[in-house]
């Protein structure tokens, strides 16, 4: 997954902290109390930890008790209750490999997990990740009867430049990385991961349980095509600091798997086309230095980190929007691009092929092949009329991943998942797992 630039939470956020040793703060719920479980969750920026947070707000809005497991970014614990979700903050460590996600300490955690288990008395667990916090509040849960769904946003590529695994083991390194993974999911009632490749993907590595895609999904209502026309660009763009031009976007991590070396050299191939990259990671210096090697440093535009609320002017400041990634399970920033009324060229890789209708909404080219993707480019910018087809086809493609049809799946599978019903995905000598009734909302 993309999205790994702002922050999902509003620019002012109610927020309130709870004393030390007082009972953490619920909200009414319609029958559910949900315990979400994640190793990554703002202010921490990738996918995941927007995709996350997204879920939590959402389900609030809707009036389910929602409740958050997740590392403190500061890294003493607490419980913090900000825009009715209630965050609780384990104790953290600094990650050697990556400068914004902290490691919860294991020492102490899963004893933490049992005590907010016991009082919160959870209907379902959502978990978000297989790592400390995933794996701990899986067992937890399942020593404490309580049902635990799962969502997968990992791939191997997604660690390896932070984790400086060597080109000639990293091989290796995938199938220990997918070993564990089966591992940790084989312990969830039910499993989901955001697109049929997605889950197709973890039957190849050996998971034999059913997986459902649920897409992340798409405000439709916030990114939204921009109503002005070339005026309105231009003044986003005198706005954001860029030229007035055609203009290609990328917003997502600036890291090795995103491939951002191949838009930078497909754009020094198409005249009078810049680039806008939005984000900030572990490559930016050397992406800069590869802008001035191909003699582009005029039109390669870094603009770093967006604040939350500007995000949709970006995507209506542009043109056509380009993603070289090799690994992506959905991208919420190729989904995001297309609700706003972009052309999409992306690389034919992992679930990208997903969002792209070739020849309607745009383009895929071979991965690495920056001169094709630079041909798909100059074809899409070279006629307005086109384009902007282009850019409805991709708007009505955007329509298929409502935000509202997501959550409603998600509160459907917690549900059934309190209620003990059956899961397809069960294997021979899983434990069944007691149904749970209701709990008031006050305990």
């Amino acid at each position: 997954m993309s999205t790994s630039f702002v922050s999902p939470a509003s620019s002012a956020p109610r927020t309130r902290r709870v004393p030390p040793g007082t009972r953490p703060p619920d909200t009414k719920g319609r029958g559910v109390r949900l315990l979400i479980g994640t190793d990554t969750y703002p202010p921490d920026v990738n996918g995941a930890a927007y995709f996350t947070a997204r879920l939590a707000r959402g389900l609030t809005e809707r009036g389910v008790s929602v409740h958050v497991v997740c590392p403190s970014p500061e890294g003493r614990p607490s419980v913090v209750e900000r825009d009715g979700v209630v965050e609780h903050r384990l104790r953290s460590m600094p990650s050697l490999s990556h400068e914004s996600v902290r490691l919860t300490v294991p020492v102490g955690t899963r004893g933490h997990l049992d005590r907010l288990l016991s009082r919160l008395r959870p209907d379902a667990v959502h978990v978000q990740n297989h790592f400390i916090v995933g794996r701990t509040l899986t067992r937890a849960a399942r020593d404490h009867g309580v049902p635990v769904v799962a969502t997968n946003h990992f791939m191997p590529e997604n660690l390896f430049d932070y984790l400086h695994v060597p080109e000639a083991l990293r091989a290796h390194a995938a199938r220990l990385a997918w070993w564990d993974l089966r591992a940790v999911l084989s312990g969830a009632e039910h499993v989901t991961t955001p697109t049929p490749t997605a889950a197709r993907l973890l039957r190849d590595q050996g998971f034999s349980r059913t997986v459902e895609p649920v897409s992340c999904g798409i405000d439709l209502v916030r990114f939204s095509p921009s109503r002005g026309g070339a005026a309105e660009r231009r003044g986003l763009r005198a706005r954001l600091c860029l030229p007035d031009r055609r203009t290609m976007l990328f917003v997502g991590r600036l890291d090795e798997e995103k491939r951002i070396d191949d838009l930078i050299r497909a754009v020094a191939r198409v005249p009078d086309v810049q680039l806008a990259l939005v984000g900030k990671g572990s490559r930016r210096r050397r992406l800069e230095e590869l802008a001035v090697a191909e003699g582009v440093a005029d039109r390669v535009r870094f603009l770093g980190f967006v604040a939350h609320a500007d995000l949709p002017d970006v995507y209506r400041c542009a043109d056509v929007f380009t993603i070289a990634s090799i690994a992506e399970l959905q991208s919420i920033a190729t989904l995001e691009a297309m609700a706003s009324g972009l052309p999409v060229v992306a690389a034919d890789a992992m679930a990208l092929p997903h969002l792209v209708e070739v020849g309607c909404n745009g383009y895929l080219f071979p991965p690495g092949d920056h001169e094709t993707l630079a041909l798909r480019v100059a074809d899409v910018v070279a006629d307005d009329v086109r384009r902007r087809g282009m850019g409805e086809h991709s708007r009505g493609m955007a329509a298929r991943h409502r935000w509202e049809d997501s959550l409603d799946r998600f509160e459907r599978i917690y549900r059934d998942a309190s209620r003990g019903l059956p899961d397809r995905a069960r294997t021979p000598g899983d434990r069944p797992v007691r149904a749970l009734s209701p709990v008031p909302r006050g305990a």
